[in-house]
Parts: structure tokens; C-alpha cells; sequence
């Protein structure tokens, strides 16, 4: 069986389409493809396809140009039964120097599902570094956070 694929980086340059109004590209471009490299992340690791549970703690530290070159680098950080939870880093730079900067960064969790939408099992991610362990450990803690979180939002969605 084939070694399943805990990390990817996507590549491509911002294009004219994703500008906003300010001439910087746009926060939905970003999400977009923060959701796309997670997903990508995802299935490389379960071999399933996969959905988008929650995206959260999304932080746009830095505009990027039209013509930049845009790197997201997605990797697993924890996996649950059918979940995996998913660390993105988007940097930006200039083709020409490839002076990266971080521009976002954010938490995504994937669920792997079959194909009437019923979640599967996923292979379990097991830390073995120091690095993986503090990532580990910080998924668990923003687990918590979350449940918080969803708790003190469920006035706004009854």
C-alpha cells in the first residue's frame, strides 16, 4: 500500500481576475484556494474524497499583487476517525526575486466521505518529531477552542 501524502504545496501566479477593488487580490481568491490545497492535502492523505468541515482563525497578514507568485502549502497536523485537521500557509513573491512573505495562514478541517456523503476512516496521523508534536498538541488545543466558540456562537444560528 502506498505511503499516504501528509503535506503539498500549491504554485500558480495571481492573476487580473482575482483582484478586488483595491487593485490586491481578493480575500475570497485566498479561501478559495486555501480550500482547494486543503482539500488536496486532504485526499492525498485519506485517499478518499473529502469535504470541508470548518475553516477558521483565517488571518490575511499581507497583500498579494497581481503577478505574484503564490505558494499554499497545506499539511496535516491531526487526524480524528474521518477528519483531518489541516494547517495552510499562503506566501506571496515577486517571480522574479522569490523573496517569499507570508501573507495568510489559517486552520482548515477535512472530512473524508464515501460516495453518498457518509463519513470514512482515515488513516491516523501519528506526530514523531518535536515540530509535528507542538503542531499536534496545538490542533487539540483549537479543538477546544472551537467547541468554545460554537457554543457562545449558537445564539446567531437559532
Amino acid at each position: 500500500m502506498k505511503q499516504p501524502q501528509r503535506d503539498i504545496t500549491l504554485r500558480f501566479l495571481a492573476e487580473p481576475q482575482d483582484v478586488n477593488f483595491g487593485g490586491k487580490v481578493h480575500g475570497g481568491a485566498v479561501m478559495k484556494w486555501i480550500d482547494l490545497a486543503a482539500y488536496a492535502c486532504a485526499a492525498g492523505w485519506s485517499g478518499r474524497y473529502c469535504v470541508t468541515a470548518y475553516a477558521g482563525g483565517i488571518r490575511f497578514v499581507a497583500p498579494i499583487h497581481v503577478g505574484s507568485l503564490v505558494e499554499v502549502e497545506a499539511k496535516v497536523i491531526y487526524t480524528g476517525k474521518s477528519s483531518m485537521h489541516i494547517a495552510l500557509k499562503v506566501n506571496a513573491c515577486d517571480p522574479k526575486s522569490l523573496n517569499r512573505r507570508l501573507t495568510t495562514h489559517c486552520i482548515v478541517i477535512m472530512v473524508a466521505v464515501d460516495q453518498n456523503g457518509q463519513s470514512e476512516r482515515v488513516p491516523e496521523w501519528i506526530p514523531k518529531t518535536a515540530a509535528d508534536k507542538k503542531e499536534h498538541d496545538s490542533a487539540i488545543k483549537l479543538m477546544e477552542m472551537r467547541k468554545n466558540i460554537g457554543e457562545e456562537m449558537q445564539i446567531f444560528v437559532e
